[in-house]
């Protein structure tokens, strides 16, 4: 039996270590003269990362007053792209800022219109299928904006009524999902972008808007607007996020997980979460929202450090 248990064992062993010798030999096939992976082989020959943001995600990407994109997605990317730098040798790469929004963002990846997606996109299992993520950067859930005097305390108190959702986001299917549950006969409308959204009950066309709690507190800070809004509710749904890529490049995937780690082991990760959630931000506001106990756990899963298990 311990024979028997040997040998499945150890062919066990050799079938993997072929299918990393298949693997690695695939990826030197499809990666040009160099051996990169698609995608670091084009960010070679161009010396250039493109990043996509969005315009009104804050603080994960959002504009300045000069209409620079800034925020907290947006440097865990340019950490990222150093990383890449050094997987294909080239510490100087430029950085190319590229508009997305939340309806085409993915195809912005999968048609190679942009390398990295830094806005506040949730990982789950029916993207994962299409795109690849970057470790845990952060934890939401669907909530509810409304006017500061409207009588709605949860999302049954809008029966019959309008609620907003930015088109594309898992929030849109959240807000079905509660809705048929619910048979609440909510009118469901979608406007493009998160701005777009807000101005819709800021001018009374609807009567809650429905996206991430981070995203509405930040946006509700942004406007200065918290006399005038509330966030309400429980979750609707869970959504954990993350940076966005092209799937099926190992290469690709490595360097983002190991510029996490890098930032984990050097103690970085938990300042910086600060410096965009706790401290005011380069345009004024201050969202106030510390790390919950999840994302920091998830933080120190990626110290690497000789000290983490200390």
């Amino acid at each position: 039996m311990g024979q028997i248990l040997a040998r499945s064992v150890i062919g066990g062993a050799l079938w993997v270590a072929a299918a990393s010798l298949l693997a690695t030999s695939a990826v030197a096939q499809t990666g040009g003269s160099e051996g990169l992976s698609p995608t670091l082989s084009a960010i070679k020959t161009a010396h250039t990362v493109r990043l996509g943001y969005r315009e009104s995600s804050p603080p994960f990407s959002f504009l300045d007053q000069a209409g620079r994109p800034i925020g907290y997605s947006l440097e865990l990317c340019e950490a990222i792209v150093e990383e890449i730098g050094v997987e294909v040798d080239d510490p100087n790469l430029r950085i190319d800022y590229v508009k997305v929004t939340s309806d085409d963002r993915i195809e912005a990846v999968l048609q190679n219109k942009i390398d990295l997606e830094c806005g506040s996109t949730t990982a789950n299992a029916e993207r994962g299928k299409r795109v690849a993520f970057s470790p845990l950067m952060f934890v939401a859930g669907t909530k509810l904006m409304v006017p500061k005097g409207a009588a709605v305390s949860g999302v049954a108190d809008l029966k019959g009524r309008t609620v907003v959702v930015t088109k594309g986001t898992t929030n849109e299917q959240a807000m079905h999902a509660v809705d048929k549950k619910l048979s609440l006969g909510l009118n469901i409308v979608t406007a493009p972008d998160h701005e777009q959204s807000f101005r819709m009950v800021a001018d009374g066309k609807a009567d809650a808007f429905a996206t991430d709690d981070i995203l509405l507190y930040g946006l509700i800070a942004r406007h200065k607007a918290q006399e005038y809004f509330r966030v309400v509710g429980d979750y609707l749904s869970y959504d954990p996020y993350g940076i966005m890529f092209r799937k099926g490049e190992p290469q690709l995937a490595a360097a983002v997980e190991r510029a996490f780690r890098k930032l984990g082991s050097n103690r970085d990760l938990v300042p910086l979460y600060n410096k965009w959630f706790t401290a005011r931000l380069p345009t004024g506001e201050r969202l106030n929202v510390p790390i919950s106990l999840q994302l920091e756990e998830a933080f120190k899963a990626m110290d690497d450090s000789p000290s983490a298990n200390n």
